[in-house]
């Protein structure tokens, strides 16, 4: 069933200046009480191993480690797609604490519930 309350932000991507805006609009989307979540994907896995994302500071903004921490630390689910570890070849790879492993089918599953969905 249609959730038009959920937004669900999907990251493929590592590069840096590709960081910011799915964070900031899921961290809104909580203000405004609806019920964000991030899904990384792809090469966006990347940005979630230890101090990878600490590393990614762009103008004034804090380094995207500070907003993934602010992200988790709001109730967002940030959901990590196992198929792409695989992908990546991480058998047994460490991410930043607080994210869920998900299979890829859980995407599907995601944004066929989501009231939006937008890809970054």
């Amino acid at each position: 069933m249609k959730n038009d309350k959920m937004i669900l932000y999907v990251q493929t991507s590592d590069q840096p200046e590709r960081q910011y805006s799915p964070l900031v609009l899921a961290q809104s989307a909580k203000a405004m009480d609806l019920e964000p979540a991030v899904y990384f994907l792809g090469m966006g896995l990347k940005v979630l191993k230890p101090g990878a994302a600490d590393a990614m500071q762009l103008g004034s903004f804090p380094s995207v480690g500070e907003m993934l921490r602010k992200t988790i630390e709001m109730g967002i689910t940030v959901y990590v797609c196992e198929a792409s570890k695989q992908m990546l070849g991480w058998d047994a790879v460490e991410l930043i604490d607080g994210v869920k492993i998900v299979g890829a089918a859980t995407l599907n599953d995601l944004a066929l519930d989501a009231g939006a969905t937008m890809w970054f």
